[in-house]
């Protein structure tokens, strides 16, 4: 039986080498290496990028983008999950719904981006209307600055926190609720102590699905923000675009995935100490 199962999941292991171990390998590599003289990669080996992590710039940035991927996570779960929740009890129009969920990746993400930058901007449709109603006397700031990239992130990957809370509040066990309503719960005791504890494999998936994206994002940032709301994502991009400094760009890169790893790790373990 163990040898029938090697054989099964050796393609799998395969492709995983192929696509994602073997990359990550090449990665690493280019981490020790040299920029070139007009960018590229050259030797000698050296521990240099690496140490230029030490940099307090680099941990500000990364800082910040911490901070806004959080505040866009938080975001999508209080926006997401009264919308998953609506859906689930929606009887025979849920997957009406669902559809205009996921309506928005028909679109091109550039594309959409742009239409809110469209939106945002002085001259833009949002600060015309006010102008035009007397709410306001002059443009209001709307564009370029962290706000408009918390609204952009948190448009392109609410989504992912959508699906994964309707998932789990979709296979609740009605009769639990019922249980709790005989039992004298009030509607909001019933959704805070009971549907929302019930419901937190599909927020920590949701939370998991959101911030990481946000964590790696580099065009809502570079769109919405210009250039006064930078976020690691947009240093990793540079340093492989205009710096061309590739070595220094992968040993940045290599650094972000150890820190989402490692805050995974934190919330698998949280999980795992909360369920014991």
């Amino acid at each position: 039986m163990t040898r029938l199962r090697a054989i099964f999941l050796a393609p799998a292991a395969l492709v995983m080498g192929a696509l994602f171990l073997a990359p990550l390998a090449i990665v690493a590599a280019y981490s020790l290496l040299t920029r070139g003289a007009y960018g590229g990669l050259s030797t000698p080996w050296t521990l240099e990028n690496w140490a230029r992590l030490a940099d307090p710039i680099y941990g500000v940035i990364l800082l910040r983008t911490v901070a806004i991927s959080a505040v866009s996570t938080l975001l999508c779960l209080v926006l997401g999950f009264p919308l998953a929740l609506f859906i689930s009890r929606s009887g025979s129009r849920k997957n009406v719904y669902l559809n205009l969920v996921i309506l928005p990746f028909w679109t091109s993400f550039l594309i959409r981006t742009y239409a809110w930058m469209f939106l945002l901007r002085d001259t833009g449709l949002i600060n015309t209307a006010l102008l035009a109603l007397g709410v306001i006397h002059q443009p209001l700031p709307l564009l370029y600055n962290d706000g408009a990239v918390i609204l952009g992130l948190v448009y392109a990957n609410l989504p992912f926190m959508v699906l994964p809370l309707y998932a789990t509040l979709e296979r609740l066990d009605k009769s639990v609720l019922e249980a709790a309503a005989d039992l004298g719960a009030k509607p909001w005791a019933e959704l805070t102590r009971v549907t929302v504890p019930l419901s937190m494999p599909g927020i920590l998936a949701g939370s998991i699905l959101v911030f990481i994206p946000c964590l790696g994002a580099f065009l809502t940032p570079d769109l919405l923000g210009g250039g006064k709301s930078i976020m690691i994502g947009n240093v990793v991009q540079n340093q492989f675009t205009t710096a061309r400094d590739w070595p220094f760009g992968a040993a940045l890169s290599l650094a972000l995935m150890a820190v989402v790893m490692l805050l995974l790790a934190a919330v698998v373990r949280r999980k795992g100490a909360a369920l014991l």
